[in-house]
């Protein structure tokens, strides 16, 4: 018996240890990161909902961009002062962590709204990456996980080959990766909710619903259609299925309407993507820049002094405030309640944006630097090597802070609209200068090449490859045919 006590205080203590070290994050950390992520469309949406829903939360008239909205580069000096005196209070959390401890109380979150809100408004990459903590993955399954949901459409579907996406893996974010190991990758993301994410076309995206259904008492007859008369299915050639089924006209009925339930656009339902196919995009900031070489960003949207809580709920509270030690009647008090709890969601709201706003600043202010000759002149060749965590270092945050800045987000320029990740670029050789060239340089000289060839006896790989070495850069021909490929250049004897 008392050894049986010894192993039970032993698994107590251990259990106790196990939840000390588990944390969860609250409404508000969870607010944060939501709406660091948004890009200028849907946080704009989100705006709109919160002062709807919330009926002390108010926008106030446009005011001129505060010093925060601003950043200025001269042609050789740093950025300019970001706060003016009398500026707005900073709000320099690196990580959720880091929030502090008054936006934390209980207090703000009992009985409150936000509890239940909250999760209707994580963005469809959200949802998915939340699930990965369903699956037991190792960090490189992880790695090529997020890549890979990044690489989904606003369908959820993946309209890319699995080939063109292994590729842009390594030529962009410097990840090595074969097609068959994203294909076991592709093989877990296939199993997250919604049923059909992850489909490489309508008809897998199909049958990926149908097989996750088991208790549809039509499954079997649904996948008979899907992968043997997917082509009458298309054509909605009912009469040639029926026949080859052998279906009475109510077993068509049925089978069609459990048909219809299917979802070809899964990713749709869940929550918002950034930019859908065929939308206008609306960038998160524009970056000029002068003769001079001085450069401004402006944040579009999204400022924090645009909303601001009614004076009629301060007023009312205060009201509260005077009353204390009264005895007040249950509608009274349900009033009081509810008041503080709207008045505190605005706050926390209107602070949230202030931090989101804070960090989106620092770290374009931070690509800029990192990335000044390409703002200067437009040209890719000139883009340096920069990884997430140059920029966070830079920008004073940690790594998952600044990815979720740049996720879905996008910068007008003098030179057109580009997604921030079109900045990150991996190191594709070391030069025989020691200089680093990155993989959209070697892409250039490549397209060069290409250019300038005889027609008549074009340049194979490995003429390119030897080419290349002559000029500095020792790729192997495999590398370069990787890099033609995604250039989508045919091979020699095609370009004759």
């Amino acid at each position: 018996m008392a050894k049986n006590n010894k192993q039970t205080q032993e698994q107590v203590q251990v259990q106790t240890e196990q939840q000390v070290q588990v944390q969860t994050l609250t409404p508000q950390q969870v607010m944060l990161v939501r709406l660091t992520e948004m890009p200028i469309e849907a946080l704009q949406q989100r705006i709109d909902n919160e002062c709807l829903e919330n009926p002390w939360l108010e926008k106030a008239p446009s005011l001129d961009p505060s010093p925060e909205e601003e950043g200025s580069w001269a042609a050789e000096g740093p950025l300019s002062s970001e706060r003016g005196e009398g500026g707005e209070a900073s709000y320099d959390y690196r990580s959720e962590d880091d929030i502090p401890d008054y936006m934390l109380r209980s207090s703000y979150t009992k009985n409150t709204p936000e509890n239940v809100e909250y999760e209707d408004t994580l963005t469809f990459y959200d949802k998915l990456k939340a699930q990965m903590t369903d699956f037991d993955l190792t960090e490189r399954q992880q790695q090529l996980l997020e890549y890979l949901i990044g690489e989904l459409d606003g369908n959820g579907l993946l309209g890319k080959p699995l080939i063109q996406i292994v590729d842009e893996a390594e030529i962009y974010q410097g990840i090595e990766t074969t097609e068959k190991e994203m294909l076991g990758v592709l093989a877990i993301l296939q199993q997250f909710e919604p049923a059909g994410v992850g489909a490489r076309s309508l008809q897998e995206c199909l049958i990926l619903q149908i097989k996750r259904d088991e208790k549809n008492p039509c499954q079997r007859l649904m996948l008979q259609v899907m992968e043997k008369y997917y082509d009458d299915f298309l054509h909605k050639r009912w009469a040639d299925i029926q026949r080859r089924l052998k279906l009475s006209a109510i077993q068509l009925e049925e089978l069609k309407r459990e048909i219809k339930r299917l979802n070809p656009r899964p990713g749709s339902s869940v929550g918002e993507k950034s930019v859908l196919i065929g939308h206008q995009i609306l960038p998160d900031f524009i970056v000029e820049a002068d003769e001079d070489g001085h450069i401004t960003m402006q944040l579009n949207g999204g400022s924090p002094s645009s909303l601001v809580i009614s004076p009629d709920a301060t007023e009312m509270l205060q009201t509260y405030e005077n009353m204390q030690g009264q005895q007040l009647s249950k509608a009274v008090q349900e009033e009081i309640r509810f008041t503080r709890e709207y008045v505190e969601r605005g706050r926390i709201f209107i602070d949230a944006l202030a931090q989101r706003r804070e960090s989106m600043i620092k770290t374009m202010n931070a690509i800029i630097k990192l990335q000044r000759p390409f703002f200067l002149d437009g040209d890719d060749t000139l883009l340096k090597p920069m990884k997430l965590e140059d920029v966070a270092n830079l920008a004073g945050y940690d790594i998952s802070t600044v990815s979720r800045v740049c996720n879905s987000k996008y910068v007008q320029t003098p030179f057109g609209i580009y997604s921030l990740k079109h900045f990150f670029t991996h190191k594709a050789v070391q030069k025989d200068d020691a200089e680093v060239a990155t993989s959209k340089q070697v892409m250039s000289v490549i397209q060069e090449l290409i250019e300038g060839e005889d027609k008549q006896n074009p340049l194979s790989d490995e003429k390119l490859a030897v080419l290349l070495k002559q000029k500095g850069f020792d790729i192997a021909r495999r590398t370069i045919a990787k890099y033609r490929e995604f250039m989508k250049i045919p091979i020699a004897r095609m370009r004759k």
